[in-house]
């Protein structure tokens, strides 16, 4: 049986995007069965419908609360079967209901080098910060928001001279790459979690060549 994923994303969909790429490419050993946005509007949906694969809106306003959101955004989910959840901008918090349902099996992506910059605007208080290295973490969900095991992170410089936006630029490219890379991990079981530490199986894949200014670790295998 393929590994079956859903994705949540909240707007443009361009980690989303990477992933529907990845898969196409033959990379991502995964069947992306669903993508479900909480806003009607969103772009991801457009990227959804263009690549031939099912999408869903469960819009969080028509609910009281966030539990009755939840459950019935696992009610749509559940009609996929799927095995895994990737969030790719998806901006709302999982309740303890909802992430129970999917233990060790959901994913986020966030913009800064966790645990440092949580929350909504992590490469802004970075720059804000001033600190010189900032990047992307992939790293499995838990009840507090951008706190759980870190599987994958990638590291770029802070140059003094530049944007939010042009910072965030240089983040996304390497967002493209260590998520799908990550999903492609979990869906050929290589991870495993003790207490924080999220450990790699090895493989004799290859690795991919270094990116330059851009550090990651675990390193990227080759296609990604």
């Amino acid at each position: 049986m393929p590994f079956r994923l859903a994705i949540l994303a909240s707007g443009n969909g361009t980690n989303a995007q990477a992933m529907i790429d990845a898969c196409q490419k033959g990379l991502l050993p995964i069947t992306i069965a669903v993508i479900v946005s909480n806003v009607p509007s969103a772009n991801v949906l457009n990227r959804a419908k263009k690549a031939g694969i099912p999408a869903c809106v469960v819009d969080h306003k028509a609910f009281a609360n966030r539990e009755a959101y939840d459950q019935a955004l696992l009610a749509a989910i559940n009609d996929y079967h799927v095995d895994a959840i990737a969030l790719a901008g998806y901006m709302r918090l999982l309740s303890a209901h909802f992430l129970q349902a999917f233990p060790g099996k959901v994913l986020n992506l966030h913009p800064a080098i966790l645990p440092s910059f949580p929350g909504l605007h992590g490469a802004r208080d970075a720059i804000n910060y001033g600190v010189k290295l900032t990047g992307a973490t992939v790293h499995f969900v838990d009840e507090i928001m951008d706190n759980g095991p870190v599987i994958i992170q990638a590291a770029v410089p802070v140059i003094d001279t530049e944007t939010e936006e042009e910072l965030l630029t240089r983040i996304h490219a390497l967002e493209h790459r260590i998520y799908p890379q990550a999903l492609a991990w979990l869906a050929t079981n290589r991870l495993s979690v003790q207490g924080r530490c999220v450990h790699l199986t090895p493989s004799k894949v290859n690795l991919a060549k270094p990116l330059p200014n851009a550090f990651v670790w675990p390193p990227l295998e080759d296609g990604f």
